[in-house]
């Protein structure tokens, strides 16, 4: 059974042809006071009506979010086809409205001739300005009831210092038809533009409806952003992390293989059902987990005075107004999400209208964000937006100082500078595992990449394989290893280095992937690694004149009865024979046969051709028979043997040893 029309406002036959890709696709959301005629005027642009549910009808007013589609022609004969989200005016459907504003091009601000800037408006301006939105057309509705002169000066007063200052004004009127096409055009002219959304890799669909269909199963449906999804291709639904196939994907009714950011998405997905996802939940290809706590940057608008009271006792019983406080209680607006949150302000005790902050949000639910994502907060009784924010960190367990706060506060202040955002994260960890950097950001993997490579070659961070480590922490963490390195030659010149079980223990606090990326570093520079230890190149072992003594002592023991000479206990008595004893084995002079079996070289490669020789004159042997023939010991054969067994010198067969057919 093939999917109908999901994007639009009701499930309906359609006929079903190929999308073509090569069109430029963009998110139009409408924006402004109840009863200004939004959804009316979205009807004359595109002749659907975005108003489907039987309450909106009676009532007249939009409840939920409705949906549209606009073809247009730009100028250069570019083809743009624009989804339009309908958001309802009403106060109380606030939290309705947000989760249809994110992830939009252009915003379309429908404001009432006769009844001009009103609370919603401001409301609305300051929730598309706390989201990101920089682009808006200014429809100037139900024009044919005259005072558009007087009404155009006061939308252009309330859109001074704003970024809609230069905003494209259209007087219209959906009963004459008036202002209809210029209004199209105008349309078209602010998307030809915009660039289309970037595909980085990472792609989310925010679910802003959830419904089932006889035949296909449960349906979902937003504004993909990101990346591309495929028919076929298994998904991930977020904070749950539930795991389906896209069975079939549309867009206003198209059937399609692939959608592409910028594009109203509806999303088959048979495997789930219809009680296992909602909106607010985000569908995503990435296996990236959601965040319960984040660090962010709250800004207050500097306009939330400006619709209240003069006196400055009744603006300080207004909620818009007052102070945010640390530790107070709200509801955070991420994508089509709503959370309730508590706010930890970082840098003082309260914030101001027209003040920015940095501040941790411990949330009462996870939510799957991404560094740089925009957000809105609304008080805990939900009547009043109170703040805006961006997404500085994903990790909210970790506590922030002083420096932490400066490194914070630099990708804030230009969050598209992908080098600054890269240096910023390295250097407030000390190092970012490769794979992981920004994985949770609107950069592509790619992008990310290249960047390394530029803060490299600055010599601004040091690169391995499996880390990128801020250049500071990394020369510290260098230097300080080389000077272990030094030490351990100096006073222990017998060696072959500096144990890397000791160099672990000394930077206990470093991860393995961090110790052995360092331990790479400096094997391709001036040292190098000699079984367990590290050393310089230059390096050479030498037992120290005191020791030389206690050395002629050890090897006149061990060879004395060369198959089977003393027991290591009795040749290390004290603190000088052990380490004389490590110094033979170490440089290959000695070799340990077994826990208290030590051999000199040159009489382990006898006995190794005496046992060769012996098994190949008279055939497989036992260790018996092999002690007594080299007048050795059970306590030298037995892990003799074993060791050349593991050796693959020879081979045992029940209780005999022959010769490996390697050897």
């Amino acid at each position: 059974m093939r999917l109908h029309t999901l994007c639009d406002q009701s499930p309906k036959e359609t006929s079903f042809t190929l999308f073509r890709m090569t069109t430029r696709h963009f998110i139009i959301a409408t924006a402004g006071h109840v009863d200004h005629g939004k959804s009316a005027l979205v009807k004359a642009l595109t002749g659907t009506d975005p108003d489907r549910l039987p309450e909106e009808k009676r009532r007249q007013i939009s409840i939920d979010l409705g949906f549209a589609e606009l073809n247009l022609t730009a100028a250069s004969g570019d083809k743009i086809h624009a989804g339009i989200v309908d958001v309802p005016g009403h106060e109380d459907f606030v939290r309705t409205m947000i989760a249809g504003v994110g992830s939009i091009d252009l915003a379309l601000v429908v404001i009432a001739a006769d009844d001009g800037w009103m609370p919603q408006t401001e409301e609305h301006l300051q929730i598309l300005t706390y989201l990101g939105v920089e682009r808006a057309v200014i429809a100037l509705a139900k024009s044919d009831l005259g005072n558009v002169e007087n009404v155009t000066e006061q939308i252009r007063n309330h859109l001074r210092e704003t970024v809609f200052v230069k905003s494209r004004m259209i007087p219209t009127s959906v009963r004459s038809g008036e202002g209809i096409e210029n209004l199209k055009n105008v349309i078209a002219s602010e998307l030809a533009a915009v660039q289309p959304q970037r595909d980085f890799g990472k792609p989310r669909l925010f679910v802003d409806r959830a419904f089932t269909m006889r035949g296909i199963g449960t349906v979902v449906t937003g504004t993909l952003t990101g990346g591309r999804l495929h028919r076929g291709q298994t998904i991930s639904v977020q904070p749950q992390n539930l795991q389906a196939r896209v069975r079939s994907i549309q867009s206003h009714g198209i059937e399609m293989d692939c959608a592409q950011p910028g594009m109203r998405t509806a999303l088959s997905l048979r495997d789930l059902a219809i009680d296992q996802v909602k909106r607010g939940d985000a569908i995503t290809a990435s296996d990236f987990a959601p965040a319960s706590a984040l660090i962010v940057q709250i800004e207050r608008s500097p306009r939330l005075f400006a619709k209240q009271p003069a006196s400055a006792k009744a603006t300080a019983g207004k909620p818009a107004a007052r102070p945010l406080k640390n530790g107070g209680s709200v509801y955070l607006h991420h994508g089509t999400s709503r959370v309730a949150a508590r706010i930890t302000l970082l840098e003082k005790e309260k914030l101001e209208p027209s003040q920015k902050i940095i501040a941790h949000l411990k949330l009462a639910a996870p939510i799957f964000a991404f560094v740089r994502d925009r957000f809105v907060i609304r008080d805990g009784s939900e009547q009043h937006t109170i703040a805006g924010g961006v997404v500085l960190d994903l990790d909210g367990t970790r506590l922030c100082d002083a420096r932490d706060l400066k490194l914070l506060s630099m990708p804030a202040t230009a969050p598209d500078d992908i080098d600054l955002c890269v240096r910023s994260e390295i250097a407030r960890r000390g190092f970012v595992p490769r794979k992981t950097l920004l994985g949770r950001s609107h950069f592509s993997a790619g992008e990310i990449s290249e960047a390394l490579m530029r803060l490299q070659r600055n010599n601004e961070i040091a690169l391995s394989e499996e880390i990128a480590a801020d250049g500071a922490f990394w020369g510290m963490l260098r230097n300080q290893t080389i000077a272990l390195i030094d030490n351990a030659h100096k006073q222990n010149p017998e060696r072959p280095g500096l144990d890397l079980s000791e160099l672990r223990s000394v930077l206990r606090d470093q991860p393995e992937n961090v110790f052995e990326a360092l331990i790479a570093e400096l094997c391709t520079d001036d040292f190098v690694r000699k079984g367990s230890a590290i050393a310089r190149a230059s390096h050479q072992s030498v037992l120290p004149v005191r020791l030389q003594a206690v050395a002629r002592k050890i090897r006149e023991a061990l060879s004395q009865k060369p198959f089977d000479p003393p027991p290591r206990h009795q040749i290390e008595t004290d603190r000088d024979g052990h380490l004389v004893l490590r110094f033979l084995v170490e440089s290959g002079e000695a070799i340990e046969v077994g826990s208290d079996a030590v051999l000199l070289r040159e009489n382990f490669e006898h006995i190794k051709a005496r046992i060769a020789e012996f098994v190949s004159k008279n055939g497989p042997a036992t260790v018996s028979e092999l002690r007594r023939a080299l007048e050795s010991s059970r306590r030298i054969m037995v892990p003799l043997l074993e060791k050349l067994d593991r050796e693959g010198f020879t081979r045992r067969v029940e209780d005999k040893r022959m010769l490996s057919t390697i050897h």
